[in-house]
């Protein structure tokens, strides 16, 4: 872990050294959030937003294959013959 002294600017900026940057993998367009506290001050990258909004799903699941009918989609799944075979490893 690295450790740097900085000066803030006459606009209260500051410039994050880029070995810490580097080591933290810090690229520009990072988002980071300034936590204050009794004793100074925190910097860490802000969390990424996950869950909230169904957009952040799209491509997740990848099908490699030709395309499948919604039909054969929306058909019920017969689940009985996993059963039958997971009740007769259970005897």
């Amino acid at each position: 872990m690295s450790v740097a002294t900085i000066k803030l600017s006459s606009k209260g900026q500051i410039v994050i050294p880029k070995e810490i940057r580097d080591e933290l993998h810090w690229q520009p367009g990072t988002q980071l959030t300034l936590v204050s506290s009794l004793s100074g001050v925190t910097l860490k990258t802000a969390p990424k937003k996950t869950g909230s909004n169904l957009g952040n799903l799209i491509g997740m699941l990848r099908h490699d294959g030709p395309p499948i009918p919604v039909e054969a989609l929306c058909r019920p799944v017969d689940y009985s013959a996993d059963w039958e075979e997971s009740e007769q490893r259970s005897q």
